[in-house]
C-alpha cells in the first residue's frame, strides 16, 4: 500500500513562496529530507505531485538541501525550466543568503571561511572535513547579532559543497548550534541554520526572482535572543 505523503497538500501548497510559468520555490521544513534515501524515510518529493497546478508533470528539485535545514528551496516545474536552472546553479549565477545561529563567536565580526573541503565515505556513511586534498569552499559571512555564548551569522556561500556552512562554521571553533554531525548539540536540539533568501536571475529582460523565507519556529527563541525582530 502506497503510504501517504509527508506533508498533505494543503500543508505543501501554504508552503509556496513563489509560484511563475518556469519554477516553485517553497519554504522546506526542517528535518524531513528532499528526497528518497537508502532508508526510504519520508520525503519531500513525495509531496510533490500537490504542485502541479494545472501542469501535466510536478515539479522536480533544482538545487538540495540537507535534511536539517529550513527554508528557501527552488523547483522546476517542467524540463526547460530544470535545465535553465542547472546552468544558473553550475555557473554560480546564483545568490544564496543562509542565517545560522552559532556557538560562540566567529574569528572576526566579517570575513570569508575558505578552506578546501574533502568529503570521505566510511562504511558507517560519509562526512565532510577540511583537507588540503578537498575542492575549493568558500563562504563569506557576517554577524547580525549576539546573545550570550552564541552569534547570529549571515552567510553567502560562493561554492555548493555538502555541508559547506556547517563544516567550515565547526572549523573556525563556532559550530551550528544543533549540528549533530560537526558539533555537539544538546538533546532534541534542531539544526540551527535556515536558508533565508535566494537571487535568481532568469530573464535578461526582468528583474531577478528574489524570495525570501520566514525563520523556523525553532530557530527563533535564539535569533530573537540575538536582537532579530520579525520586521528584520
Amino acid at each position: 500500500m502506497t503510504r501517504p505523503p509527508p506533508l498533505s497538500a494543503a500543508e505543501i501548497q501554504a508552503r509556496v513562496l513563489h509560484r511563475d510559468g518556469l519554477i516553485l520555490v517553497i519554504d522546506k521544513p526542517a528535518g524531513l529530507a528532499v528526497h528518497a534515501g537508502p532508508s526510504r524515510a519520508p520525503n519531500l518529493e513525495e509531496c510533490f505531485d500537490a504542485l502541479r497546478f494545472g501542469l501535466p508533470r510536478p515539479p522536480a528539485l533544482a538545487h538540495r538541501l540537507d535534511a536539517d535545514t529550513s527554508g528557501v528551496l527552488v523547483l522546476g516545474r517542467h524540463p526547460k525550466a530544470l535545465a535553465k536552472l542547472g546552468r544558473l546553479f553550475s555557473g554560480h549565477a546564483t545568490e544564496k543568503t543562509y542565517w545560522a545561529v552559532i556557538q560562540g563567536r566567529p574569528p572576526a565580526d566579517e570575513g570569508v571561511f575558505d578552506q578546501p573541503l574533502l568529503k570521505l565515505n566510511t562504511k558507517a556513511g560519509w562526512t565532510v572535513k577540511v583537507s588540503d586534498k578537498g575542492q575549493t569552499a568558500v563562504t563569506r559571512y557576517r554577524t547580525l547579532g549576539r546573545a550570550p555564548g552564541m552569534t547570529w551569522l549571515e552567510l553567502k556561500p560562493e561554492t555548493g559543497r555538502t555541508h559547506q556552512i556547517r563544516v567550515h562554521c565547526a572549523d573556525a571553533g563556532c559550530p551550528v548550534i544543533g549540528d549533530r554531525f560537526y558539533g555537539q548539540p544538546e538533546p532534541g536540539q534542531q539544526l540551527h541554520l535556515h536558508s533565508r533568501a535566494i537571487v535568481l536571475a532568469l530573464s535578461k529582460n526582468k528583474p531577478p526572482v528574489v524570495v525570501t523565507a520566514p525563520p523556523p519556529p525553532h530557530m527563533r527563541a535564539a535569533l530573537q535572543a540575538c536582537g532579530f525582530s520579525p520586521s528584520t
